[in-house]
């Protein structure tokens, strides 16, 4: 009689892509460091919450779930003074083109860089003004 290959439990399988999952989650959660939760990004701008999940259906927002509630917030540093930043809309378009997932761009935008000019974030960069050289890297990453 030939000997079976012994499979893995899909129970077990699921529950460590789960761990990773949390894992992965609470990284970029703590990475990014500040969230602003939607209700209050409306009440920020005086603008209806229909109008901060219009910005994210567009695409002008990413979203994450955070906090003990797992509740849908924002990154602080993608809010300028009268809405969401300009300037990420297409740095987003150019990485989620690349193959990147939201998850992977919020940790990509969040992460130290000391080769970028200024020598921090991608998302610091942009903000300095290096919005070429900030794509430049990111259409780069998609080769």
């Amino acid at each position: 009689m030939v000997p079976q290959p012994v499979l893995p439990d899909p129970d077990e399988a699921h529950e460590a892509h789960e761990a990773d999952s949390a894992d992965e989650t609470g990284a970029v959660e703590a990475l990014v460091g500040d969230w602003v939760y939607l209700p209050d990004i409306a009440e920020r701008y005086g603008i209806p919450l229909s109008r901060v999940r219009r910005h994210i259906a567009d695409r002008d927002l990413l979203t994450h779930r955070v906090g003990p509630n797992r509740a849908v917030a924002v990154p602080e540093g993608f809010l300028g003074p009268d809405g969401p930043r300009p300037d990420l809309r297409g740095t987003f378009t150019v990485l989620a083109d690349g193959g990147m997932s939201d998850l992977e761009i919020l940790r990509w935008l969040h992460t130290v860089d000391p080769s970028l000019p200024g020598g921090g974030t991608p998302l610091g960069a942009l903000a300095a003004g290096f919005k070429t050289e900030v794509r430049r890297r990111a259409q780069a990453l998609a080769f």
